[in-house]
């Protein structure tokens, strides 16, 4: 059903992603929020994720290992909320750039059947959100986000 939209607006420290995903909201949360399913739609396929720490409720902590032919990346960050199945506030840092924290506010709209998901990731300064931009970050969220809709509609599915 999705299609990622990023809003990214010059001159502005933040970067707005948005999707409809065709499944309920409570397995988008799910597939969110368990560690065990997170190495299956986390970032670009081409890497292979690994959940060192997925303490994932308000206070928790994460880091996700990935590696892949070009290397090793590493990220980690902290839950400020983790309110099912609706909201996740957390930290994103990513390893190779230390001192370089987001914070981003993930909100899941149910639209009935699909739901809507909107994040909101603020960084410390224009050049870090740009830097990150720069990356490749759309490509690498939009395939994992498009792989966590198929896990929703999966665990939907019961299957």
């Amino acid at each position: 059903m999705g299609k990622t939209e990023f809003v990214i607006e010059p001159g502005r420290q933040d970067l707005v992603t948005v999707r409809t995903f065709d499944a309920p909201r409570e397995a988008v949360f799910r597939a969110m929020t368990d560690p065990g399913l997170i190495p299956r739609w986390w970032g670009p396929a081409k890497y292979e994720v690994r959940v060192e720490e997925g303490d994932i409720r308000t206070g928790g902590a994460w880091r996700f290992l990935t590696s892949g032919e070009d290397g090793e990346f590493n990220f980690h960050g902290v839950y400020h909320e983790v309110s099912a199945p609706d909201r996740i506030v957390q930290t994103f840092e990513f390893e190779g750039a230390p001192g370089h924290v987001c914070l981003e506010t993930v909100e899941l709209e149910d639209l009935g059947g699909s739901t809507r998901y909107r994040a909101v990731s603020v960084f410390q300064s224009v050049e870090d959100r740009d830097a990150m931009v720069a990356s490749g970050m759309e490509e690498g969220s939009d395939e994992g986000l498009e792989r966590l809709e198929e896990l929703a509609s999966e665990i939907a599915r019961g299957a």
